[in-house]
């Protein structure tokens, strides 16, 4: 369980309480012959002060809503749907495609850098396609952010075949981006290899995904001869998407960062879930205090 405050601005009220103390009553001269007759201050009015100022605080706390949660979801869902399309064939095990992560693989350090980029698309739907010698869809398209993190945790190198079958990832890629709903739909694939498998060709997926509106953006990582980038330029082009080209893990983010500027996430409006109110405790305390307060104040009179 979490905890929060709903409407915390209104503690801007709390410094107010220090007028219980400070701010000055109206001076109303008199004159008094003997000094005695002046009444001396109470231990009561030293409390009188202090019930006040408890009071008043737990009133703004009151106001400040504090709730219980257990998670935040997205209320208003109005963000892009888009398709991260991986190749997991058996040359994504190579390594030094990181000079600070020499040892990892190409394979961990994609998924590491895919897994930031989806913690930036605040509003959107993603889904995960791994393909090799085939392909299938890892994950739905799902606003569940941090499950789809985990889903691609349990992937591993040539889980799809060792072969690399880009027309098959992408009619892959259309078909989970059918049962999504928004209206800008994109698919990003990236590959360190050459289209050598499948039984769809890429030329036949991409005029699906042209009639489908869906935006392709290519990204050829690792040495320039492994892939081909003049079959990812064209399919970028004709989808009216973009081609990149990450030599290294640095290079990758940079390729996510630029295409996070080009399809930026929209902000989303959150609800929480299993929610919990508690601005009746304080509420409820003041009440009793105030009570308490005023019946001292009538038997004092």
């Amino acid at each position: 369980m979490h905890y929060t405050l709903q409407y915390p601005y209104f503690l801007i009220l709390l410094p107010l309480a220090l007028c219980f103390i400070y701010c000055k009553k109206t001076v109303v001269s008199s004159y008094l012959p003997k000094l005695e007759w002046i009444p001396k201050k109470s231990r009561f009015t030293n409390l009188q002060t202090l019930l006040k100022i408890v009071i008043y605080t737990l009133v703004v706390i009151a106001l400040s809503s504090p709730i219980g949660y257990d998670a935040i979801t997205p209320s208003k869902k109005y963000g892009r749907d888009i398709v991260l399309a991986l190749d997991t064939s058996g040359s994504m095990r190579e390594s030094g495609f990181s000079q600070i992560d020499e040892d990892k693989s190409k394979f961990e350090l994609s998924l590491e850098i895919m897994k930031a980029f989806i913690d930036t698309r605040l509003n959107d739907n993603i889904g995960v396609v791994a393909f090799g010698t085939f392909a299938f869809s890892a994950s739905p398209v799902t606003y569940d952010h941090e499950s789809l993190k985990e889903l691609l945790s349990m992937l591993e190198v040539e889980i799809a075949g060792k072969n690399t079958a880009i027309g098959e990832a992408i009619a892959q890629s259309i078909t989970t981006l059918s049962f999504a709903e928004a209206e800008n739909k994109i698919m990003i694939l990236v590959t360190d290899g050459i289209n050598n498998s499948g039984a769809i060709s890429v030329k036949e997926a991409v005029s699906q995904a042209v009639k489908e509106n869906i935006k392709i953006y290519t990204i050829g990582i690792g040495n320039k001869k492994d892939f081909d980038a003049a079959l990812l330029q064209k399919i970028a082009s004709e989808t009216f998407g973009k081609s990149f080209a990450a030599h290294n893990a640095e290079e990758l983010k940079e390729v996510y960062q630029e295409i996070d500027i080009l399809h930026p996430s929209s902000i989303r409006s959150e609800q929480y879930l299993n929610k919990k109110v508690f601005f009746t405790y304080p509420l409820v305390i003041a009440v009793f205090l105030l009570m308490w307060l005023l019946m001292r104040l009538e038997g004092k009179s």
